[in-house]
Parts: C-alpha cells; sequence; structure tokens
C-alpha cells in the first residue's frame, strides 16, 4: 500500500482507538504482558514511540532521528541507539503491538515511517498442553540467544540493586491483602503479585467492573485459584500472565447483572 507522506493529523483514519485514554489502556495492557521481552535501552524507545503516538491516539510517522534526539536529550545524552531503535520495532511487530507502512513523498522517495499500535487482542486462555517434564524448559536457539543476550546488557548496566527481589511483604497498599496473601503461596515476590493484580484491574476497566471492589477481589481469586489448578497439573502454560488475564477476563465477560425483583 503506498501511503503519501504529510502532517500526522492527515492519518486519522488509521487510529484504532476512540481516544488518548483508550489508546494508553491498551498500552499499559500490552507493556504488562511483554515489557519483559524488551532489553532496556529497546523499552525506552518503546515508550518514547508512544509519548509520540499521542496526537493521533496510536499512530505516529515521527522520523527515528527526532525520536532518539527527544531520548537522547530526556536522559542527559545517555540515548539509546538506531539499531536499538531498530530491533524494538521489529520485537513490537512480532507480538502484534506495532503494524508499519512506509510512506514517500511526492516525487516517489521514501520518507518517514508510519507507525500504528494495534489493539490489546480480547484474549481467552491458551489452549491446554501436557508437559512430558514438568521441571523441564525447553528453549528454542533463538531464545537462549535473545536470554544471554539481555543478562549481558543487565550486567554491564550494574544495576544490581533495581533487580533485587523484594518478598510480598513489600506488595503495593493498593494490592488488596487477600489477593496478596493467597499469591504469596505461589509467588512470594512483591513485583509478580502486583503484577497479576494489574491484569486484573485492566479486565475489570474493560468490563466495566471496576468500581465493583468485592466482585472483583472475589472473581480475582477465584481466576487465580484456577491458574494455579492449571499449573499444578502440569498443564504446559507459555506466558502465566497472559493466561490468567485470559480467566479474569472471561469470568469478568460472564458475570451479567442481576434483574431487579419484582
Amino acid at each position: 500500500m503506498s501511503i503519501k507522506s504529510g502532517k500526522i493529523e492527515g492519518f486519522e483514519q488509521f487510529s484504532q482507538f476512540s481516544s488518548l485514554k483508550e489508546f494508553n489502556t491498551h498500552m499499559e495492557m500490552w507493556l504488562a504482558l511483554h515489557k519483559h521481552d524488551f532489553a532496556k535501552g529497546e523499552l525506552v524507545g518503546l515508550k518514547r514511540l508512544i509519548r509520540f503516538s499521542a496526537k493521533v491516539p496510536g499512530v505516529s510517522n515521527a522520523k527515528i532521528g527526532t525520536i532518539l534526539k527527544a531520548i537522547h536529550e530526556e536522559y542527559n545524552a545517555n540515548g539509546i541507539s538506531r539499531s536499538t531503535f531498530k530491533r524494538m520495532v521489529q520485537k513490537a511487530i512480532s507480538l502484534g503491538i506495532l503494524t508499519i507502512h512506509e510512506t514517500e513523498r511526492k516525487n516517489g522517495s521514501q520518507s518517514s515511517n508510519l507507525y500504528i499500535f494495534n489493539r490489546f487482542p480480547k484474549n481467552e486462555p491458551p489452549k491446554d498442553e501436557k508437559m512430558n517434564h514438568p521441571e523441564t524448559i525447553i528453549l528454542s536457539k533463538q531464545k537462549d540467544q535473545d536470554i544471554n543476550k539481555r543478562k549481558e546488557e543487565r550486567a554491564e548496566q550494574n544495576h544490581t540493586f533495581e533487580h533485587a527481589e523484594l518478598n510480598h511483604t513489600f506488595t503495593s497498599d493498593k494490592v488488596p491483602q487477600p489477593f496478596v496473601q493467597l499469591a504469596k503461596c505461589f509467588f512470594n515476590n512483591a513485583k509478580t503479585i502486583q503484577e497479576y493484580w494489574q491484569m486484573v484491574q485492566i479486565a475489570a476497566y474493560r468490563n466495566n467492573r471496576e468500581t465493583e471492589t468485592d466482585t472483583v477481589l472475589d472473581t480475582a481469586i477465584s481466576s487465580f485459584k484456577q491458574l494455579i489448578g492449571k499449573i499444578k497439573s502440569n498443564t504446559r502454560i507459555k506466558n502465566q500472565i497472559a493466561y490468567f488475564y485470559g480467566i479474569i477476563d472471561t469470568k469478568f465477560t460472564n458475570l451479567f447483572p442481576l434483574l431487579p425483583s419484582h
């Protein structure tokens, strides 16, 4: 598809979001599930591209040089490279977060890319796959390389304290204690517990249940128990947080308000 370059306002038809608030909500969901798939520099680039996609929610035609310059200025000359940004873009495309179209000038020469953020899909729990050896994780060669590369970057940045694990007692007060007490039995890590609760909040918001505190908590606990049951039954789950989101989103979808009695 040939797209002529121009001002960002001319690309409103490519936006998949009705408002900036809706765009931000979908980006929070994408990041909650996939932020660990990006190295630190790549994540910086992705977040900056998201900020450049605010004028027309979810759409940007900013030049790479402009984005890198903004990052460079924000981080006091400690920016990211062009290759890091391009690597981030390719990962975002493969994960379904981004779609990209090339644009061209009037004379036919190539101009900047058009970055289009996609909506977060309406998740359902993935199909069950039995594990032959529950304690064995089989990784592809590419996955091994990605993990090793990520470890090397973390070591170079020497952020030992930043990545230190904290137990459940450090969990934010925003997470209800009944959920913390249940989750700590299986994931005694504040960051992990908070990530699961973030999925609860996102699912509740998408299903217009965020004000029903008791219902949200009961559904969260029920969904978490269902997740643990699947894990304990040796079901192979590639992304446990995504699976949990699928469970709770389905439960919220199946909830119906009680009809008023006559």
